[in-house]
């Protein structure tokens, strides 16, 4: 555990010089810099980076704290960060890649491409059949892999029979339950149709076209990468305590999971946010149609009340969002994490505190990277007082 004179030691490191990572190459907006360092001073977290893109353009790219305590490296801009389900969107986005191709469709049922799901049952003993468009938007009722599968695996295949273990948890489209195995399944359909392993298909469609050189399923192969360190905060005594990826994430043998399994930076992330800025064109070369665009982006879970903010310690947000495939939409801004956001702004956070938020209505994206487990950041109030600020810095009044 953590003792309190290295949390002080630490505190004090960053405090006077949480700037000295940033880069020069990027603008940097100081009341948003200032606005993450309270957080980090008062003990919420050890550091963060953030940034705001437009289509064609970084606004700002900050990086506030340390990225390990031990070694008291400061955070900087380009910092390593395990995104976990900031993956969604990223297996969403190869799904309707493969769609433009005309080698599937979103509403295709599952079973075209996985046999094995033609004998899925719900639990009134009817045919499940399942559509790529309902294991995408967590509408599907499947099961979990059980933890001794999910260790064993070494491919996405290998996951598919544990989600087959039983029938479906409800009746499809009954109602809205965030379901791992469903995107996981999405991703083995990216390797059956494209007939390229997911990590590959990613790699070759999607990051080295948009230059993410920096996002990875498997971040030891990233030479010159710096990873910003996990740190769970102990609530009896408020120390942090350092953590580890789950066992499955990471790890040279790891399966690439389509549900949580990239690392990234904030500036590569961008570029995935400028691509939907841009409804699927980023420096002038389309990647998305726009059917496809739109099937991202539009609502196809109902009425269902859906999202990360249901309870009503959370304000019972549910009828709020809606999901497209594999991203999270919001209805109707609410006060908080989506006071600034406007209609049909779209996004996804990850486990351990990253967020990144597209505003298609006002051009603009939010992206927060931190590494602490064991909150809710869909609902943070440092979610909520990044994006605030750098609404009222950046985008209040702006004209393109």
């Amino acid at each position: 555990m953590k003792t309190f004179c290295l949390l002080l030691s630490a505190l004090l490191l960053f405090a006077c010089g949480s700037h000295q990572g940033n880069s020069d190459t990027f603008p940097q907006v100081e009341a948003i810099d200032q606005a993450m360092l309270a957080f980090v001073d008062s003990g919420y977290i050890p550091g963060a980076v953030t940034a705001v893109v437009t289509r064609e353009k970084i606004l700002h790219l900050g990086a506030v704290g340390v990225a390990d305590y031990e070694t008291g490296s400061p955070m900087e801009p380009e910092q390593l960060f395990w995104i976990a389900s900031m993956t969604k969107p990223l297996t969403a986005v190869a799904l309707l890649m493969l769609q433009d191709k005309g080698s599937l469709s979103v509403d295709d049922p599952v079973s075209k491409y996985i046999p094995e799901f033609g004998a899925l049952k719900t639990p009134s003993g009817k045919a499940a059949n399942l559509t790529i468009s309902q294991i995408m938007s967590h509408t599907s009722g499947l099961r979990e892999a059980d933890a001794q599968t999910a260790r064993k695996a070494k491919e996405l295949a290998d996951l598919i029979p544990s989600y087959l273990n039983g029938p479906t948890q409800f009746e499809p489209g009954s109602r809205w339950s965030y379901c791992q195995s469903g995107i996981n399944t999405g991703a083995r359909i990216v390797e059956v149709v494209s007939g390229l392993r997911f990590d590959q298909f990613l790699q070759q469609r999607i990051f080295e076209p948009l230059g993410m050189k920096h996002t990875t399923f498997y971040p030891l192969q990233l030479k010159e990468a710096r990873r910003a360190a996990g740190y769970i905060r102990n609530n009896e005594n408020g120390q942090y305590e350092r953590t580890e990826v789950s066992e499955i994430f990471g790890k040279p043998e790891s399966v690439p999971l389509g549900n949580g399994g990239l690392f990234s930076t904030a500036p590569d992330y961008a570029r995935f946010t400028q691509l939907l800025l841009g409804e699927g064109i980023y420096n002038g070369k389309r990647y998305l149609s726009d059917e496809a665009y739109s099937r991202l982006t539009t609502v196809v879970t109902g009425d269902l009340d859906c999202g990360f903010l249901q309870e009503a310690q959370y304000g019972s947000r549910g009828a709020n969002y809606g999901w497209g495939i594999g991203t999270c939409i919001l209805r109707a801004p609410h006060p908080g994490v989506a006071a600034m956001l406007s209609p049909g702004s779209f996004g996804h956070g990850g486990a351990w505190g990253t967020q990144a938020w597209i505003d298609p209505v006002k051009g603009v994206a939010y992206i927060l990277m931190i590494q602490r487990p064991g909150f809710n950041s869909d609902a943070s109030n440092i979610r909520a007082e990044f994006q605030q600020v750098a609404f009222d810095e950046l985008v209040k009044g702006r004209t393109d």
